[in-house]
């Protein structure tokens, strides 16, 4: 219901639209829970309305005076950007950004009222100050679902927002300009629109590399979701973000969604070929699979099994060389999720049929059964295998 009422349109997983935004009722759902309480003597008390719908638990609304005067205050702040002096659209740009803060009828009055030129406009003022609510206020109206096609069609914004995270003139503005390219690449169309832009990804993975730690989440979850698109892998290897992803393995708060993006790169050749060249990857994702989170080693086999699955015999004689990776493949066999219990079965049965594999993990015992476990089975969606919660929220700053 949070995420509705806040404006979206889309799966918070998949980024994909929503054909309708109705909720429905799981009556099938809710009869075994009568089912389960009957039989185990809980009491339960089903809703007075058998038949109710989504609107019963919404928040309760504002009144129409307090969105009357927001509206008026957009009005009147839009009216200081489009014609007041520099230090008006300065303060102006701030009260925005405040008001976007506020909820989805005010992200969606603001952006309707004509403001988002304005504070693209300022995107390249010489004022920090400026520059820096500026951003975080499109920032704020991106997070209203059906703002993000505005943002991402005024001409020459995205451009902009790009050029606030290469050149940004303070550490917030770069951090918050890679928080909006997040939130705006959870829409699939435009996740190759953003990489096209020049400079976008290679800013992204120089702040991966080298921001605080903020600026490295907001990175790397915007580089996970540019790594969905297949027609962005060139693109990841060419501006350096495969580099930074294998470096950010070894940093806690963003090896997860490193692990993912690099499962999904490692699926096309040149991918491939760009992590096996790495000298850190295989470590990498070897030292993830002994000493990271469930998720985290779930996503660090993935990439290992694309990898050797892409990159052929060679690759996969040298993933086999990586120390410790039998006992660590054995151990997660048996005490991972289940998605990297089965994946870490068929890259052990990918390493049995490599030459002179069966010297290394003949004892596995990989022909035991694990549910849906067939090498000839692979996900249809080029982000299926990967675990990444999608679930991250857009920061409102």
């Amino acid at each position: 219901m949070r995420w509705m009422d806040e404006g979206h349109c889309t799966c918070p997983k998949t980024g994909q639209i929503l054909l309708h935004t109705h909720l429905v009722p799981n009556r099938a759902l809710r009869h075994l829970i009568m089912q389960w309480c009957t039989t185990h003597g809980v009491p339960y008390d089903p809703p007075e309305n058998s038949e109710y719908s989504s609107e019963n638990f919404a928040a309760p609304s504002a009144s129409k005076a307090a969105i009357e005067a927001n509206r008026a205050t957009s009005r009147l702040l839009i009216q200081e950007l489009a014609n007041g002096s520099q230090g008006a659209k300065n303060v102006a740009a701030r009260e925005i950004r405040l008001l976007a803060k506020t909820g989805r009828d005010n992200r969606a009055y603001i952006a309707e009222a004509g403001a988002i030129p304005y504070l693209n406009a300022l995107l390249s003022s010489h004022s920090s100050f400026a520059q820096e609510n500026s951003v975080t206020a499109i920032l704020n109206l991106s997070i209203y679902e059906k703002n993000k096609s505005q943002i991402v069609n005024e001409p020459g914004c995205l451009g902009s927002i790009v050029d606030v995270l290469r050149y940004g003139l303070t550490t917030e503005a770069r951090e918050n300009a890679a928080a909006t390219l997040f939130s705006l690449s959870a829409v699939h169309d435009y996740k190759k629109r953003i990489s096209e832009i020049d400079g976008a990804a290679e800013a992204l993975a120089g702040l991966l590399m080298d921001g605080t730690p903020r600026g490295k989440k907001d990175a790397v979850t915007a580089l996970f979701n540019l790594s969905t698109h297949s027609d962005n892998c060139l693109k990841m290897v060419e501006s350096g973000a495969v580099t930074a992803l294998v470096r950010a393995l070894g940093v806690e708060s963003v090896a997860e969604e490193a692990a993912g993006a690099l499962a999904l790169i490692v699926r096309q050749p040149v991918g491939a070929e760009a992590v096996e060249n790495d000298e850190m990857a295989v470590a990498g994702l070897v030292g993830m699979m002994r000493s990271g989170r469930p998720k985290a080693k779930e996503n660090a086999v993935v990439a290992l099994l694309e990898l050797c699955r892409g990159g052929g015999t060679a690759t996969t004689q040298r993933v086999l060389k990586a120390p410790s990776l039998s006992g660590l493949l054995q151990s997660l066999l048996f005490t991972g999720t289940k998605r990297a219990r089965r994946k870490a079965a068929s890259l052990a049965r990918v390493f049995q049929r490599c030459e002179n594999a069966s010297l290394h993990f003949g004892g596995l015992g990989v022909d035991y059964a694990f549910p849906g476990n067939s090498t000839t089975s692979r996900d249809s969606g080029f982000a299926g295998d990967v675990s990444i919660s999608m679930s991250i929220s857009v920061p409102v700053l």
